[in-house]
């Protein structure tokens, strides 16, 4: 019987065990309600560990679990009585300037990411807290500030260094293992542990970035600009409407703090110069209780709301893909996004159109391209009394938008109770996905996510 001794001679890497110190530490991931106790975390420091560590489960039959940056909602990076291969040391990225490319280590988060490519002035899609792993992120899609101007972080993922379960070292792209790089953009990490991803870069240095908060009676008049406006306006706006309880912002009123309002987060990529008038239309809607209008270094942006989500809070996540933006669904918002439980629960409605609609349904296992926004449902708070009331209010509302959705939403916003939406999920695209499942991870050792299962299965 293989041991987790055999483990340890067989890595490099350190390997954390319940008995060794730091085991509480090592074991931990963002989402505070996750509390599972692995047999062992590998925290592997080059590819050979990563082949170590899959040879060994798939060889004792212990479950696998690999983490990145920890951000997955459901606590996918860790595992009772299981194995984690924690990739957080892999963290390096690489920047080719020239050619406008980088690299990242499978533990590289997004905050390490644009950081590194912002010296060159340059930036690659990503999400929106800077704590995320660039692996989670990718591998469900990918979507962010830029996805309008420059599609999924998948439709600039050129190539992927992959360990299957097989033990092998792949790689993956256009031209090699073409199946296999078509189910990692969007399969997330069903079919293998990505070691390395390369990235195209784009030029993207200082954006104008806009914060405008509103009055909840003029909820309404922001989403229905927001679903008209969205659908012409210049590709380099990324831009999102939301609900926030006021945190204590400069430039909102001191007695407003801690009320709830509707807001409006604006980005501008284009030129610095056009960025006041790029807002215009953000003041134009309604009256505005506060705003801030300024450029900024583009990894600023990127981390703006790091401090709501900080590492140890409880979190719960719902989302759906949304085609059109109903007065229907609007009437839903207006009687749920108000009851927001803190500063950090929120409805965030992402718009995945412009450049990500002109990829087609099937060139990726991202299928749901013919989509205009993605919503996001989520509560986020720290003393486990709240619990019942924050699931609640993300639950209630998630059920109450359902019909006014797409069957499917955006995996990496799925939490570990949607288990049974992942066909949905990938629409039309699920039955290749059980294809590529079944030629490289047949016996579904990475099954611990939101689950393709192999069609033997």
């Amino acid at each position: 019987m293989t041991t987790i001794n055999q483990l340890h001679e067989s890595v490099r890497a350190r390997v954390v065990t319940p008995e060794d110190s730091g085991y509480d530490e090592a074991r931990a991931v963002w989402n505070g309600m996750i509390d599972r106790r692995p047999a062992a975390i590998v925290q592997a420091a080059e590819v050979g560990d990563v082949v170590a560590a899959v040879n060994f489960c798939r060889e004792s039959g212990l479950p696998l679990a690999v983490r990145g940056g920890g951000h997955s909602a459901p606590g996918f990076g860790t595992i009772d009585d299981g194995l984690v291969i924690d990739l957080s040391p892999m963290r390096s990225v690489e920047v080719d300037p020239t050619a406008r490319t980088a690299g990242a280590g499978g533990g590289a988060t997004l905050g390490d990411l644009n950081e590194a490519t912002h010296k060159h002035g340059l930036a690659t899609p990503g999400g929106i807290v800077s704590t995320t792993g660039v692996g989670g992120l990718t591998l469900g899609g990918g979507i962010g500030y830029l996805t309008r101007g420059f599609g999924l972080s998948i439709d600039n993922l050129r190539s992927a260094e992959v360990v299957t379960a097989d033990g092998q070292v792949r790689r993956a792209s256009e031209s090699e293992n073409p199946d296999l790089f078509w189910a990692l953009r969007g399969g997330s990490g069903n079919f293998g542990v990505v070691t390395t991803f390369e990235f195209d870069l784009h030029p993207v240095d200082e954006v104008v970035v806009g914060l405008f908060f509103y009055e909840l009676e003029h909820v309404g008049d922001l989403l229905r600009f927001f679903r008209t406006w969205v659908q012409e306006a210049d590709e380099r706006y990324g831009a999102f409407p939301a609900f926030q309880v006021a945190p204590p912002l400069p430039f909102l009123p001191e007695e407003r703090h801690g009320d709830t309002f509707c807001a409006a987060v604006v980005h501008w990529s284009g030129p610095v110069e056009e960025g006041e008038a790029a807002m215009q239309p953000f003041r134009d809607l309604a009256p505005r209780v506060g705003e801030m209008v300024s450029p900024m270094p583009y990894p600023w942006l990127n981390s703006a709301f790091d401090d709501l989500f900080p590492r140890g809070v409880r979190s719960y996540w719902k989302g759906n893909y949304v085609t059109e933006l109903t007065d229907e669904a609007i009437e839903v918002h207006l009687a749920h996004g108000p009851k927001a439980p803190n500063a950090s629960s929120t409805m965030h409605l992402y718009p995945i159109n412009g450049a990500a609609s002109r990829v087609g349904a099937t060139d990726t296992a991202f299928s749901y391209r013919h989509a205009t926004f993605s919503t996001v449902i989520v509560s986020a708070w720290t003393d486990p009394a709240d619990d019942a009331a924050n699931i609640g209010w993300v639950r209630e509302y998630a059920e109450a938008l359902t019909p006014h959705s797409e069957a499917g939403g955006y995996v990496n916003f799925m939490s570990e109770d949607d288990q049974g939406r992942v066909s949905n999920n990938y629409g039309s695209n699920f039955a290749r996905l059980r294809e590529v499942k079944d030629e490289y991870d047949p016996g579904n050792l990475f099954g611990h996510n939101q689950n393709v299962p192999p069609r033997g299965a």
